[in-house]
């Protein structure tokens, strides 16, 4: 995993490179403690048992509670030295407890197949939450925050859905109770990243312009083989089902809609405005066809599909995943294969750019016992999802867009593509056309200036009812703001 930042660093950092500064944020997020967080009353985090232990239950004995499991036993002893305390996991919940396990149950700690076991034991001062889903889990992490105890999970699902009710919960449970209970959640957005953190922290002196992300592994491990193999989706699709990155139902991956979790709790983070899911503009890549690909290459770029949160002006935030145009030159154009990345750029900071595993056991399993780490410590985080802000929520936005047209061969085309243009105010920059090798798959590409998006759904819309269009136009924006 690595950090890069232009500008003033989010870490301390030890070398310059080309105005980019990296730092290995593996060690640091679990040896280096920010500054802002020095200072913090240690007793503001809930701890019933005694001084010097901290039992844990754990939710999940999958790929990533397993993996929990296994690094909180490996580093006993240095996680001792670094809190002053013993973790002890005394309990993990699962569904099966006769199912054999791939990682060793420790001394000591129980198996149980019943959610009670764990949450009606007063000696258990944090439960981890693994299990997925949005229906027991939410039930378990909110019968957790009202008994008091310390929570660290890793549903982004979960979040996204239910943000405003888990902070009115920790709000009303800590507003009567003399000690706060912590509820952090750093695995639930790209897995290893310590994104969360970051954003809690290291940008709130800051103010953000805006974030990219490359925030789904699935996609852009296909999209990668589309680019590089010159795969089609379908066989792109094959081969991450075989590698274990894909899903038997790939919907949530394809569809765009993991990544806009993941972007809801960002924008939340960066922002301070809560919206649903379902008011952020959400297209996968399930359009996507290797004719995009020939054409991104010959304009000297790739498309990746992106989470995007931006200012639109200095009171109003756009979001939304789709598939993008980078140019080569960009940061996350480089961002091959299943791995995660995520740019900010903001007044202070510049440009930080955030690279790492976004899935995986150990990946995700490290980010869950880095915030057991943080609770265990004392560390207190007052607002998890950072201060509210009146920025005003909206789902327009100026890009230069990439329109591709598949057409049946007819004349007056051109002619035809610009009248509707101009009719929705779309000025045209440029029209490409490869070599026609399949008059049945024939396609050109219109590439746009700087227009807003509702004005090329308008487009699409009118270009669709002509006798000549063979299929849905697809269209995508261009992630640069000085692509033009």
């Amino acid at each position: 995993m690595v950090v890069c930042c232009k500008g003033l660093s989010l870490f301390l950092l030890s070398m310059l490179m080309s105005q980019r500064h990296f730092v290995n944020a593996f060690q640091l997020s679990k040896r280096i403690v920010p500054a802002s967080w020095k200072g913090m009353d240690e007793s503001s985090t809930t701890l019933h048992a005694t001084e010097d232990t901290v039992k844990i239950g754990i939710f999940g004995g999958g790929v990533v509670g397993g993996g929990v499991v296994e690094i909180l036993n490996d580093k006993k002893e240095y996680f001792k030295a670094l809190t002053g305390k013993t973790l002890e996991v005394t309990k993990v919940c699962v569904q099966d407890a006769s199912k054999t396990r791939d990682w060793k149950i420790p001394s000591g700690c129980a198996l149980t197949t019943k959610y009670s076991a764990i949450l009606e034991d007063d000696s258990i001062d944090l439960i981890v939450e693994v299990m997925g889903g949005t229906g027991d889990a939410k039930d378990i992490l909110y019968k957790a925050i009202q008994k008091g105890k310390n929570v660290v999970t890793a549903n982004k699902a979960l979040i996204a859905a239910y943000l405003p009710d888990i902070e009115n919960l920790l709000q009303t449970v800590n507003s009567n109770s003399a000690k706060a209970v912590e509820f952090r959640y750093e695995a639930a957005v790209c897995g290893g990243i310590p994104i969360i953190r970051s954003m809690q922290n290291d940008f709130v002196g800051d103010e953000i312009s805006s974030i990219a992300g490359i925030i789904n592994g699935c996609t852009n491990f296909m999209l990668t083989a589309m680019d590089k193999k010159k795969q089609s989706y379908e066989d792109a699709l094959a081969e991450a089902g075989r590698l274990g990155y894909a899903e038997a139902d790939p919907t949530l991956d394809v569809g765009g809609f993991d990544a806009r979790s993941k972007l809801k709790i960002l924008l939340r983070l960066a922002y301070g405005i809560d919206v649903r899911e379902e008011e952020i503009s959400c297209r996968g890549i399930t359009e996507l066809a290797k004719v995009d690909f020939e054409y991104a290459t010959m304009l000297g770029g790739t498309i990746k599909l992106v989470g995007v949160a931006k200012k639109v002006d200095p009171t109003k935030v756009v979001a939304f995943v789709s598939p993008c145009y980078i140019s080569s030159d960009e940061t996350l154009s480089s961002v091959s294969g299943a791995t995660n990345a995520i740019e900010i750029l903001s007044s202070n900071l510049v440009a930080s750019t955030y690279i790492g595993q976004g899935a995986g056991r150990w990946p995700t399993a490290n980010s869950v016992v880095n915030d057991i780490i943080s609770v265990a410590k004392g560390d207190s985080t007052f607002l998890p999802f950072n201060a509210k802000r009146d920025f005003k929520f909206v789902n327009d936005f100026n890009s230069v867009f990439y329109i591709r047209i598949k057409y049946r061969d007819a004349l007056g085309i051109t002619r035809q593509c610009g009248e509707i243009c101009e009719k929705s105010g779309v000025s045209i920059h440029s029209i490409l056309q490869n070599p026609v090798k399949n008059r049945n798959d024939a396609a050109f590409v219109i590439i746009t200036e700087k227009v807003p998006l509702s004005s090329i759904k308008k487009v699409a819309a009118e270009l669709e009812g002509l006798d000549w269009c063979f299929g849905s136009v697809f269209y995508m924006p261009v992630l640069s703001e000085d692509f033009i």
